[in-house]
């Protein structure tokens, strides 16, 4: 029996508390997105509301924005929608790094000639994304207007103020009043530029993020350092290249709380629109920000999922395949 095989029968038969290899999958990817999400919690918020143009944000910058959101709503105003935030990023994070995995098994398995490097990261994590956002869609959709609304009253510019609308009360609330105005359709509005960005921004981050590895010596691509820098330039390249379409995504989604042009307009009509009504800088509003929350975000995701497959027992992507490569060529026990 060859090393990798015995690492095989090693680890099937630990099981990591006897728990199957995609449920311990899925508690790490689940972990790692809470885990990442709320440590940029802040930087969300003030992103959204950059995105989306709220008038009381417009030519504030990070500090002045941090400030009034503070003096409005205190401490709290940095977390809100947050709940709903989490909420969804647990499954989906979930979701996406077990079907990663899964889809990247499948792929070895149905293709053996295939080559094993960043490229078929870049296929398994692409259509991984789109699973995970499919699935967990309505949840973004909810987040975003939750952190949209600044409740209480606002200055704007010095010289008027205006109490802001807080339409929602919570998540539920606000995921009742969606279904009621809109029905099932409402719950995905704005999905469609989530998932041509999804599609490459995924595939991009698995792939920059295992491209990275494979530069780092062996003796030291199980250092959190090492994970977290892997981690910061996979999210920079990747959020860089399809952020546009996240601006697109969030004012989709705010439309109707706002006075937006982008209703009945598909993907790629709004960001047309959307360049020449506000100029292309707003198609990358909040890029500054987003910098600050992807590198952490990212560099934390990917480390605290390799740390928890590591306390879970997962066992090592070419072990996984070979065990169920074995499991599916072994010989049928006669009756």
């Amino acid at each position: 029996m060859d090393a990798r095989a015995g690492e095989a029968a090693e680890t099937s038969g630990r099981g990591g508390a006897g728990l199957p290899l995609a449920v311990r999958e899925l508690l790490a990817g689940g972990v790692a997105g809470g885990v990442a999400k709320t440590a940029v919690a802040p930087l969300e918020r003030v992103k959204i509301l950059f995105q989306t143009r709220r008038a009381e944000f417009r030519g504030s910058g990070l500090i002045g924005s941090f400030q009034t959101i503070y003096r409005t709503e205190g401490l709290l105003g940095f977390y809100r929608g947050n709940g709903a935030s989490v909420a969804r990023i647990v499954p989906y994070a979930a979701l996406h790094y077990m079907a990663y995995e899964e889809y990247r098994r499948w792929i070895i398995l149905g293709f053996p000639n295939v080559e094993q490097g960043p490229v078929l990261d870049l296929m398994a994590g692409s259509i991984a994304g789109g699973t995970a956002v499919i699935c967990t869609y309505p949840l973004d959709l909810v987040r975003t207007k939750l952190a949209y609304q600044v409740k209480g009253v606002v200055n704007v510019g010095f010289r008027e103020s205006k109490p802001s609308e807080q339409v929602y009360k919570g998540i539920m609330d606000c995921v009742k009043t969606i279904y009621r105005q809109n029905g099932l359709k409402g719950l995905y509005r704005g999905m469609a530029p989530s998932l041509y960005g999804i599609f490459p921004y995924s595939g991009l981050k698995f792939y920059f993020y295992e491209k990275m590895k494979s530069h780092v010596p062996e003796e030291h691509r199980k250092d959190i350092i090492a994970k977290l820098g892997c981690g910061s330039v996979a999210g920079l390249l990747g959020q860089t290249i399809t952020y546009p379409l996240d601006v697109v995504r969030r004012q989709m989604q705010v439309q109707a709380l706002s006075s937006s042009s982008l209703v009945g307009r598909g993907t790629f009509e709004s960001l047309v629109m959307i360049a020449k009504q506000q100029g292309w800088r707003q198609l990358f509003s909040g890029l500054s920000i987003n910098y600050l929350k992807v590198v952490p975000s990212v560099a934390i995701g990917f480390t605290v999922y390799d740390s928890m497959k590591v306390w879970l027992k997962v066992p090592s992507r070419d072990v996984a395949v070979l065990t169920e490569e074995q499991r599916n060529t072994a010989p049928i026990p006669s009756s």
